[in-house]
């Protein structure tokens, strides 16, 4: 499997290979293969000093039972402004934000989000979403789910040409970003933009980030403004309520950036591992034979894919917020971590024969056996929905396409070299 260039001018290969024994996370033996270059990494211990991407010290931890317990650790923190991991008083997040090209006057958007709060104002942000994605509330979205995609599926042939299509132009992405958007209040008018600036965003190019950033944070404020004068029974609209009843349960800041939070975090994610893991059934027929088989197996099936060719890789950074002995080795107060979910998921401590792709694989011990939805409080919020999009895709498409094959080696598809993530740029297919 190929990788698209990079910009070689980037700011984030400008820091590549300054520290040659400690590795950076963009490095581009992780880039070409992460699950080969985290591998080796892990297997050279559960905590291993390196390098974040912008050069900055940090701790990667790498394997199964270290990285569920600092996620489930509330020692480790995802605010850093309490604590600077260099000992100069600047704050690591300020300094990634402005690395990333994000303008200063909306820094204040990205502190304010959920993803980088904790107790008590994470777990107050996150009980004013939760309704949404409980059990019922996702059981009752199936059918929803079902006919967005029968809908997509039976309008594959028309986007073909000369029989071949691309699956994340015209199904993996449609599918998650129709579904969220409906949940969450966005028109379907301005959903392609949605995409394009969710794409901005992981790139990781600060230009690109510079521009996408402000007109997103603008578009939100403009959706608060128009749904105020005509409340539905969307998300946007509860956050509104759940604002404008109790100013304290929700600021300004918080509303804007729990839309922005759930929009992107509701499709891009799962766009991608149902493109990862088509093309991982694809290339393992004796698996999609079970799979086509077997219906009842796509719940384990969407679990093992997501361990075996997730496209999240690791966590954000977490900071300690005091002294902490992890596996043997001394985690100053401010100093930053560095979670590999991609060494985790494939840790032979945990999982035997973590290499193989086994759709039948049975978990240790109860609930997930994997990483890939996170682990402790900050589990993902929309990990249901995810799951059950998953299935639906997975089901749907084979059922429609019984011979659906890839359109190019698989050493030929092309993914975006983002630290972290495994993002295929397309998937060929014939149907």
């Amino acid at each position: 499997m190929t990788e698209a260039p990079a910009t070689p001018a980037s700011p984030i290969s400008a820091h590549v290979g300054k520290h040659p024994d400690e590795p950076n996370v963009a490095d581009p033996v992780f880039l070409a293969d992460p699950f080969g270059g985290f591998g080796a990494l892990r297997e050279k211990g559960p905590v291993v000093r390196g390098r974040f991407v912008d050069d900055s010290p940090v701790w990667f931890v790498t394997r199964f039972e270290e990285v569920r317990e600092v996620l489930r650790d509330q020692r480790f923190v995802n605010d850093p402004a309490a604590v600077t991991a260099d000992g100069t008083g600047e704050d690591p997040l300020t300094r990634l934000m402005d690395l990333l090209g994000m303008p200063e006057h909306l820094h204040v958007y990205m502190r304010g989000s959920i993803l980088n709060n904790d107790a008590p104002d994470h777990t107050r942000l996150r009980r004013l979403v939760s309704r949404a994605f409980t059990a019922r509330k996702v059981t009752d979205l199936r059918p929803r789910v079902e006919e967005i995609a029968d809908d997509l599926l039976n309008r594959l042939p028309e986007h073909a040409e000369d029989g071949v299509v691309d699956l994340l132009e015209h199904f993996a992405y449609p599918l998650p970003i129709t579904v969220i958007c409906e949940l969450v209040g966005i028109a379907e008018e301005d959903r392609p933009q949605w995409r394009a600036w969710g794409a901005d965003l992981i790139t990781m190019d600060p230009e690109r980030m510079g521009r996408a950033f402000p007109a997103m944070i603008e578009h939100i404020h403009e959706l608060v403004r128009e749904r105020r004068g005509a409340l539905t029974d969307d998300l946007i609209s509860e956050l509104i309520r759940a604002h404008d009843d109790d100013g304290g349960r929700l600021s300004d800041v918080e509303m804007v950036t729990m839309i922005l939070t759930l929009v992107l975090a509701g499709h891009e994610t799962t766009a991608h591992l149902i493109t990862n893991g088509t093309a991982a059934l694809l290339t393992h027929p004796d698996q999609l034979d079970l799979l086509r088989s077997d219906p009842a197996l796509l719940p384990s099936a969407v679990h093992e894919l997501l361990r075996w060719a997730g496209p999240v890789h690791m966590t954000q950074l977490r900071y300690a917020a005091e002294d902490v002995d992890l596996a043997g080795t001394r985690i100053r107060k401010g100093d930053a971590v560095q979670l590999l979910l991609v060494a985790a998921n494939r840790d032979p401590r945990h999982y035997a024969d973590p290499e193989r792709l086994d759709l039948t694989r049975q978990p240790t011990g109860r609930g997930e056996d994997h990483v890939g939805f996170g682990h402790g409080m900050h589990y993902c919020l929309g990990a249901s929905l995810a799951r059950q999009e998953g299935e639906v895709a997975f089901g749907r498409l084979f059922a429609r396409y019984p011979g659906l094959s890839l359109a190019v080696a698989p050493a030929d598809l092309q993914r975006a070299p983002v630290p972290g993530s495994w993002r295929l740029t397309a998937l060929p297919v014939r149907l």
